[in-house]
């Protein structure tokens, strides 16, 4: 018994030791996760925004001298980029301001919503801004995002061009040639579920509704294997996709996780 009460307080003193140790795992509290949202913006012929929830600005650009930028999250951009902001859960009033010195901080668009723990979230600045009343429209969605895997990519698509129908969504690999349809009937303003595939390189294409034609394209977009994907769409419906205009339909691809 003397002998099993010595290497039981040896253990713990061999726990109390590595866990003062600087370089220690440490146990992370799930409960401190709180609510994650990322914001979007896509309103055609809008300016470069700060993202605010309420009165507390989320997201902001730093220049060369380290003071904010008047630049903003520019049209067609995400922030944060790579990540989520993290919020405490709860009703927020969400908005993009402008950053540019003329009407600074002025609200183009603001949205309620209410955020839950661990849940995430995106915020869409989307539809044409109207120039007179300087306001556009907007949206937020919650992204459930799947359990990790090791072995697949996962794909969602979100409709975010108010002039555009319902859409399809399809994915075709470009080495096998095999196409795979990751989303139907997908109206402006909602997004599919996140759907696995493989790793790969794939064409993509929208469409209208039962529609063979592609009404915006977008080739060889590379998904890799554990990564997880939102392709939105962005701009005016009725521009060509073949020219380099800015408020052409595009495909965005956003790495969530």
């Amino acid at each position: 018994m003397k002998k099993i009460n010595i290497l039981l307080a040896t253990f713990v003193a061999l726990i109390l030791f590595n866990s003062c140790k600087k370089d220690a795992i440490q146990v992370i509290d799930t409960k401190t996760i709180g609510a994650q949202i990322k914001f979007y913006n896509f309103s055609v012929g809008g300016p470069g925004v700060n993202f605010y929830a309420n009165d507390v600005k989320i997201t902001a650009i730093s220049s060369a001298t380290g003071a904010e930028s008047i630049s903003g999250v520019a049209y067609g951009s995400v922030g944060p980029l790579n990540n989520y902001a993290s919020l405490a859960p709860g009703a927020y009033s969400f908005s993009g301001k402008i950053a540019a010195a003329i009407d600074k901080d002025l609200a183009i668009g603001s949205i309620p919503a209410t955020l839950e723990e661990k849940k995430f979230y995106s915020f869409y600045l989307s539809g044409p801004y109207n120039t007179t009343a300087k306001t556009t429209d907007g949206f937020v969605i919650e992204d459930r995002l799947p359990a990790e895997n090791l072995g697949v990519a996962y794909v969602r698509f979100v409709n975010g061009i108010s002039n555009a129908n319902a859409m399809d969504f399809y994915a075709k690999n470009t080495t096998s040639l095999q196409e795979t349809q990751l989303a139907s009937a997908i109206a402006y303003k909602s997004g599919s579920e996140f759907i696995s595939i493989p790793e790969g390189v794939y064409d993509l294409s929208a469409r209208n509704v039962g529609a063979t034609a592609t009404a915006i394209p977008r080739a060889a977009v590379s998904f890799v294997k554990s990564r997880v994907y939102t392709i939105s769409s962005r701009g005016d419906i009725t521009v060509s996709t073949t020219g380099t205009a800015v408020n052409r339909p595009f495909l965005d691809n956003t790495i969530n996780r």
